[in-house]
Order: C-alpha cells, then structure tokens, then sequence
C-alpha cells in the first residue's frame, strides 16, 4: 500500500517530538500502519500511570496528534484540498471544514461521498480507537480514498464530528502535565454556523457543493450514525438526492427506515432499489442476511462480527457494487407530483 510510505516529512514520530509529552508517547506508524512503540515494538497501553485522570489525558493527547496526522496525510498523500464551510466565514471564524479531490465538483462523472459513524473523531477516520489499536489500515477512510481515486472518481470526505467550538483554553484541553487532583475546568462550547450538527453539516454541503457538481453519478458511503444521517439528507432533498445519488453503500447503519421515510412508499422503493447494507456478522463476506422488512434494503455480512474492522473487511466488496451499479445504470428521474400529499415517479430513461 504506497499511501503508507509515508517519508519523514510525514512522519507521526515528528508530531509527538513536537508536543509537550514525547517522554510519554514514544509511539510511531510502521510500515504497515501500525502503532507500535519505538523502543519496544508493543501496541499502544492506556495505563501508563497508577493514575486514570492522566492517562485519559494523555490518550487525549494522541488522539488529537492523530487527527491532525491524518488530516496531513488527506492534504499530502492523498492530494485532498481542505475546505472551510460556510463558505462566507471570515478568516479569523472558528469554522468547520471537509476534505473534497481536485476537480471533483467540475471533472467528474462519478463523486463519492464519505459520511462517517458519530464520535469525537473527525474526517478521514472510520473510527479513532482502531486506528490505535488495529492500525491505519483499518480506522482510517484513505484505503477507501485512493481506491476511488484510482478508479478517476471524485471524492467528497465529510467532517460530520466537527460541530462546535470548545472554549477550554488549548493547554487545558491537552495537557497531560497537570496534576491529577486539579478541579477539571468547566466546558463551554458554541456550536459552529452551518454545521452545529452531522445533519447540518452534511446538508449544507450537499447544498453548496454535491448537488451543483457535474457529476452524473454520485455515491455515498455511510457507517453507523452516518447512514441514519444519509436518510435525513433524503427525507430533506428528496427530488435531488433521489435524481443525483446512484447508490449508497451502508455500513452496521442506524436509519430506521419506517420512522424516517414517515411511510413514503416512493422513498421506501428508492432505498431498496439503491442502497444496500453491510452489517457486522460471522457469515461469510457478502453472504445475505435476512432482512424483515422488504421496505429497507438488501443486506450482507461484512465477513466479521467486530463492528470497528466492518469498514476494511467490506471495502472490496463496497467498491464491487458501486462499480456494478454504475455499469447496471438503474437511475430513474423523479419530478415532483402536482398532487402535493402524494409523490408520483416518472421513469425517464438516463
């Protein structure tokens, strides 16, 4: 995987060095993209201390050098343009920001999306404590990334996590150096314009950016609260998601169909005929699982019943189906009914 040789421009080992607490994070990235401590090759330990206040502290310490780590590998690696939303923020605004390909609004026939689980970590992760403990591999979204890249399509890598400003000053945030038994500073946060929540933040670019790309072809691909947060994208843009989007790829999602369509039956067949779900199980990869309700959609194992490791055990198996979808071609075009309590679809040929 050459996205992992990274050089030492890149190195994870450079940000430690160049934090307050390297003496207590002795860890790096090896060649496979695994945290290992330099010294002693061993995966990362949470109880450094006697003390949990700070090893929590310190374990917050390594998760934000993380995040910004592979916010530098999707800028430098993967050639990402990071971009500030909302759009008429001031330069010295506290704003949120997402990660998108060069030319992926403008020359592209296909755009993928990549909507993550909810937690505190942020774009480019699947989720934070795999990255820790199973390696960038299976944590991070760059695998999913640069196989899209390598198949000319666009990328769109949201940032649903990032929805407020903390007002903790910085060193109190992530510094392990103060004493265990110092009152905690009180939190206070301000929600961030456009973006105060992984639904705002997602509709807002989908507004701005996804539905005015000349993409004909757009795909999303959601893991856990992501998908919940997809469906809410398309109970709000009905006509458009249903007209742009061509399939959707569901990973261990939380939609609940039935409660959030509110019984649309249109909507309810446009989920079945486009989306399908990988959920965590010890079938076999790809084998079907029984779906009770013919209103959601079809569904397959991921090949694991370990929820952090779904993503990267389906990847493959994501990327089949998106690009069998794509040669399929079974886009409809949908206008609105004047009949404005019940939704009628015009198939048109695309």
């Amino acid at each position: 995987m050459n996205w992992l040789q990274v050089n030492e421009e890149l190195s994870f080992q450079a940000r430690i060095n160049g934090s307050e607490c390297p003496e207590k994070l002795k860890y790096d990235f090896n060649k496979n993209g695994e945290l290992r401590h330099v010294e002693t090759n061993e995966p990362f330990l949470f109880n450094y201390q006697n003390s949990y206040d700070n090893n929590h502290k310190r374990y917050q310490v390594l998760g934000h050098l993380i995040t910004q780590y592979i916010y530098e590998l999707l800028e430098k690696t993967c050639k990402l343009q990071k971009i500030c939303i909302p759009t008429y923020a001031a330069a010295n605004e506290h704003s949120s920001f997402f990660f998108m390909s060069e030319n992926a609004l403008t020359n592209c026939s296909t755009l993928v999306v990549l909507l993550q689980d909810r937690g505190n970590f942020r774009a480019g992760q699947w989720g934070q404590r795999t990255i820790i403990h199973d390696g960038l591999h299976h944590g991070s979204q760059i695998p999913f990334i640069t196989m899209a890249l390598e198949s000319s399509w666009g990328v769109i890598v949201l940032n649903p996590n990032d929805n407020v400003i903390d007002m903790k000053i910085e060193e109190e945030c992530f510094s392990v150096k103060e004493e265990s038994t110092r009152a905690p500073p009180s939190i206070r946060t301000i929600p961030k314009r456009d973006t105060s929540s992984p639904e705002e933040h997602t509709t807002y670019i989908w507004d701005h950016f996804i539905s005015k790309s000349t993409a004909g072809n757009v795909a999303f691909i959601a893991h856990g609260y992501g998908g919940l947060v997809f469906v809410h994208l398309l109970m709000q843009r009905t006509l458009e998601v249903m007209n742009k989007v061509y399939a959707v790829a569901l990973i261990d999602s939380t939609h609940h169909t039935m409660h959030q369509t509110r019984g649309n039956s249109q909507v309810q067949e446009w989920i079945w005929k486009h989306c399908r779900e990988w959920v965590s199980n010890s079938k076999p990869l790809d084998k079907a699982i029984g779906c009770l309700l013919k209103v959601d959609c079809p569904t397959v194992s991921t090949g694991t019943e370990k929820y952090s490791l779904a993503p990267s055990s389906s990847l493959q198996s994501i990327f089949k189906y998106l690009k069998n979808k794509l040669k399929i071609g079974t886009k409809a075009c949908f206008i609105r009914s004047p009949i404005l309590t019940r939704s009628k679809r015009i198939m048109k040929n695309t």
